[in-house]
């Protein structure tokens, strides 16, 4: 966990080692192959089979299954500097799991269920994928459709997930459906459904403004039959689990737009140090000395709330970081496409094509606004908690 100082956040000295590792990591094999990955919208299974080996899949997972045990700020600190180097390959390697996943299962898979999952995940030869969301309902978890009712030993499973990310190269999904469906929130379990099961069918969605690198699928379900023992938990209690893990997904989505708003400065201050106009270079000039100056404080306001966030969660002050962690998702996602926006501003016409990864950034950081929760939900989120409704 982070010291706290006057309300500062200071890194030690091993949550130092692993942002320059992880930076390392990033510029060797990460950004030299960047733009060829958004081009082609392939998966870039190589960098993720490296980054595996350097501890950086899963990295939430506890040592005793394979993972590197890391705690919220030190998985946020991965996170910021994968997507720093590019979005589209970070993506492809913190979504293996996502982290509300990897909370779920850490706490309420059984032991052989984990075992089975986490090594794998985090040798980055097996991935979950959570699925929540249907093509009518989104913020509207309550109302999703898909159902698995129980049949003898087995749960039969109908219905479509949308927008999942690593939909259509994932192992199994770990799917947020109905088993009580007279029941809102009170009906819904938490079951790992295998990709390959007999009635499921992926759909990769390539249409995309950004993250082309990562892989996002719709999922059909059509009377999928999966064995009693893939319940993750207790029946009808999965929306339970999942709001107690919003505060560490929140928090690394946070940080996915904190590394992208970072990586999009550095463009652009290395780009003012070296285009000239009018007989100097453009950084002289007080209108981009002033725009940097706002991006990078933008940045650094970012990263203290993802960081107060993952702090206050890793003290086990729950019930505080979750109403955090939704003030820096909102905070981080905002600013950090605002920040992206002036990295392009700065560039000027340079930055408008592919030839320069600032239009990457801007395209790749607009989905933190939309998933684990819109904006739009995390401010009646932030304003129910402060007015106790």
């Amino acid at each position: 966990m982070a010291s706290q100082t006057s309300g500062q956040f200071m890194l030690n000295d091993e949550q130092q080692a692993i942002r320059a590792a992880v930076r390392e990591f990033g510029e060797a094999e990460i950004e030299p192959v960047a733009s060829e990955y958004d081009e082609s919208h392939e998966y870039p299974w190589d960098v993720v089979e490296k980054a595996a080996a350097a501890d950086l899949v899963g990295p939430f997972i506890p040592a005793k299954y394979g993972g590197a045990g890391m705690d919220v700020l030190e998985t946020a600190i991965v996170t910021e500097e994968l997507w720093r180097a590019d979005p589209g390959i970070g993506a492809a390697i913190d979504l293996m799991a996502f982290n509300s996943t990897l909370y779920v299962m850490n706490n309420y898979a059984t032991e052989e269920q984990k075992e089975e999952w986490f090594s794998g995940i985090a040798a980055g030869q097996k991935s979950i994928a959570i699925g929540i969301s249907e093509a009518a309902h989104g913020s509207d978890v309550a109302s999703i459709e898909t159902r698995a009712e129980r049949n003898g030993d087995e749960y039969v499973v109908n219905g479509e997930k949308m927008w999942i990310s690593n939909g259509s190269i994932a192992n199994a999904v770990l799917l947020v459906c109905k088993t009580d469906p007279g029941a809102r929130y009170d009906g819904i379990s938490t079951i790992l459904v295998p990709l390959d099961a007999d009635g499921v069918t992926t759909s990769k969605i390539d249409n995309k403004l950004g993250l082309h690198a990562s892989d996002t699928a719709e999922i059909v379900f059509d009377d999928v039959r999966v064995p009693a023992e893939n319940l993750v938990g207790e029946e009808n209690r999965g929306w339970q689990y999942f709001n107690e893990a919003m505060a560490p997904a929140r928090v690394q989505v946070a940080a996915q737009a904190l590394g992208a708003a970072q990586g999009a400065l550095d463009a652009a201050i290395d780009y003012a140090q070296e285009r000239e106009q009018f007989g100097q270079k453009i950084g002289e000039f007080q209108a981009i000395r002033h725009k940097i100056a706002e991006m990078a404080t933008n940045v650094e306001a970012a990263r203290s709330l993802t960081y107060r966030a993952a702090g206050l969660y890793d003290a086990g002050e729950i019930e505080l970081s979750e109403r955090f962690a939704s003030i820096a998702k909102l905070f981080a996602s905002d600013r950090g496409f605002e920040v992206a926006d002036e990295a392009v501003q700065v560039f000027g016409g340079a930055g408008y094509v592919t030839d320069h990864p600032v239009e990457r950034y801007l395209r790749d950081v607009r989905v933190t606004k939309i998933y684990e929760g819109t904006n739009e939900i995390q401010k009646e989120i932030i304003g129910n908690r402060l007015l106790g409704l």
